[in-house]
């Protein structure tokens, strides 16, 4: 059917315009597979050769029976993951159909976080003290040796949602009572209080060619939990820290194994020991607008650049990058549609079009203008914006 090489795309969330429009513009065959309930998104249908959407993708057999249909008359060359959740399914349709780029095993340990600290501590990169929740003679001896506060996480969810922070060992045995056999799909780790960072990547050729450092303004956990304002910002690129953090970032992505695309990797400080510890790592772009801020401080999409890569590999050069600072703020709002228009300052590179959202990106030459402008903005949503009920996973997805 598609006498062009066929890009093939699962998203099982509405996102990766831009990767999406990349691929065609460079003369791909472009497949988007999602789920039914994304159908009627603002995909851009333009730049799409086909669609098609199944019910979910939890059923991997019915999954890679339908991709091994519709490779009798497409030349699938690549399978790209757009979101987390399909870094796995990608993995094995890789596996599937014989393909290049992370196989089952290695997309793992960019989606289960009982993997990723495991493997870190092989490769000699520091993670909090963790157990996983199996053997329950091993979580005693965890809650034994190990002080409180602890964080009881979802292997396989992303960023903070389903986590759990408990102070007392019989919170900690009650909730693993409460989920029973799912028990064993989680990781129980010690709480190490620090600045939260995420560096987002673009690798190629098996070597990280971008990196930028970025500082969330709050913990993710504490936004997600208890509501509030979201915002992450460009860390000044003379700051010491920056430096150690990139070079944390590309012993992750060079231990893990990952030899081209793109991904976002949150590491903490330690305020106790200002040690680098690393939180999670992906294979793919961060959410919450993460892509827009990184775009306005350096130029660089990270969408485009990532789609350019898997098409291209050794014949890809990175643009110039500039050197601004950005930032991004975004909560859940009270109103259907809230109007951004009351904030009008020049420095505003983006709004967030997104129902019952509110978000801005700012990017200006100086860091204190950024932090400036997000901390006004973050007071005013708070004040006019603000829903009561804590956001879902949008914000920190």
């Amino acid at each position: 059917m598609a006498d062009r090489p066929t890009i093939l795309c699962l998203a099982s969330y509405h996102k990766g315009q831009r990767f999406l429009s990349r691929c065609r513009r460079d003369g791909w065959h472009v497949v988007l597979l999602t789920i039914e309930s994304l159908l009627q998104e603002d995909w851009p249908r333009g730049d799409i050769d086909e669609v098609f959407a199944l019910p979910s993708s939890s059923d991997r057999t019915a999954l890679l029976k339908a991709i091994g249909y519709l490779a009798r008359t497409r030349d699938i060359q690549r399978v790209v993951a757009m979101d987390d959740f399909d870094v796995e399914v990608g993995g094995d349709v890789r596996e599937h159909l014989r393909l290049p780029g992370l196989g089952a095993t290695a997309s793992r340990l960019f989606r289960d976080k009982l993997a990723m600290r495991q493997h870190a501590v092989e490769i000699g990169v520091r993670a909090p003290a963790y157990t996983g929740v199996f053997h329950h003679g091993r979580v005693h001896e965890f809650l034994e040796r190990v002080p409180a506060p602890w964080l009881l996480k979802p292997r396989s969810q992303a960023s903070a949602a389903g986590i759990r922070k408990l102070h007392r060992a019989d919170d900690v045995w009650r909730e693993i009572e409460r989920m029973g056999d799912e028990a064993a799909f989680h990781v129980l780790e010690r709480f190490v209080p620090g600045e939260l960072y995420h560096v987002d990547s673009l690798v190629n050729g098996g070597r990280v060619i971008f990196a930028e450092v970025n500082g969330y303004a709050r913990p993710l956990l504490e936004v997600y939990q208890q509501g509030g304002v979201y915002a992450t910002r460009t860390v000044p690129r003379d700051r010491p820290e920056v430096e150690r953090l990139r070079e944390a970032n590309e012993r992750v992505l060079m231990g893990f194994g990952l030899k081209w695309g793109a991904s976002h990797t949150e590491f903490l400080i330690a305020h106790d020991d200002n040690e680098i510890y690393l939180v999670e790592t992906s294979a793919r772009v961060g959410g919450a607008n993460t892509a827009e801020m990184v775009e306005a401080a350096t130029g660089i999409n990270l969408w485009e650049e990532w789609a350019a890569i898997e098409l291209q590999q050794e014949r890809y050069e990175l643009p110039a990058a500039k050197s601004l600072h950005a930032g991004v703020v975004v909560a859940l709002a009270k109103q259907e549609w809230p109007d951004s228009s009351p904030f009008a300052d020049p420095e505003i590179v983006f709004r967030l079009k997104l129902k019952q959202h509110i978000g801005l990106v700012v990017a200006a030459p100086e860091a204190p203008r950024v932090q400036a402008l997000l901390s006004q903005y973050g007071e005013r949503i708070a004040r006019d914006y603000l829903a009561v009920l804590p956001p879902a996973d949008k914000v920190s997805h």
